[in-house]
């Protein structure tokens, strides 16, 4: 468990989960991504799904999991609405790849949409690089595609 300006840092459950999808609008605003919050991830790799837990809630999230190569790959972060711009992005990056590398991670990675300005800049701040890959959600569906070792130093600029 990891304090962070109010909240505590823990494994996520499946009635987390449930909250942050009561919440979407909270997390995503207009963006449905409702689909990629899959309850096995909660089950599967329950110690590397986190949430930012606090008295009014949960402030942020982050779904992810370490493959057999030993990658720490974050499917889902986000911070709610009111809590953007504290820092718990980084905090929350910051112990999931703490657990990660707890399970065998020797890296990270991540990807976003092309559109995603925010999701690029904030991956660039924490130190990952960044590559176009064409056709890697299917034909014509390019995406960014962030990487970067461990270990991660959260106070990066």
């Amino acid at each position: 468990m990891i304090a962070a300006m109010g909240s505590q840092i823990t494994s996520a459950g499946t009635a987390d989960l449930h909250q942050v999808l009561a919440d979407h609008h909270r997390y995503w605003g207009e963006r449905d991504l409702r689909s990629l919050h899959r309850p096995e991830l909660v089950h599967e790799f329950g110690e590397t799904c986190l949430v930012a837990r606090a008295e009014d809630g949960i402030h942020g999230y982050v779904l992810g999991f370490v493959t057999p190569t030993g990658t720490g790959y974050v499917h889902l972060i986000a911070t709610r609405d009111d809590a953007r711009g504290t820092g718990l992005g980084r905090r929350l990056y910051a112990a999931f790849a703490e657990a990660a590398h707890r399970h065998g991670a020797l890296r990270l990675k991540a990807i976003t949409s092309l559109g995603n300005t925010g999701s690029i800049a904030f991956h660039r701040r924490l130190g990952f690089d960044a590559e176009i890959v064409d056709d890697y959600n299917g034909p014509g569906q390019a995406v960014v595609v962030f990487h970067r070792v461990l270990p991660f130093d959260a106070v990066q600029p």
